[in-house]
């Protein structure tokens, strides 16, 4: 069995990694983000992932509604869990 948001996340690596490559992150992110790796502290850095998922989906959601009925985004049909 395949892991559908591994396989979208894969999807948009290839579509969209290399712009996203030659986006900077906040000073200072990076480091702490490879000594969060380096201290296996997965509690903090699904913490990040939750942030970043919660604040992307504020903005999907507030660009939407001002755009009416625009397409949905191609994301896994998979449980929903609103953080």
């Amino acid at each position: 069995m395949t892991n559908p948001y591994a396989e979208w996340f894969e999807q948009l690596r290839s579509e969209y990694g290399e712009q996203l490559r030659a986006m900077p992150l906040p000073d200072g992110l990076p480091e702490h983000l490879r000594t969060l790796i380096n201290q296996h502290d997965e509690d903090a850095i699904q913490f990040m992932i939750k942030l970043a998922w919660q604040f992307g989906a504020q903005v999907g959601y507030a660009a939407g509604s001002r755009q009416g009925d625009a397409p949905a985004a191609n994301i896994p049909n998979t449980p929903r869990v609103q953080a």
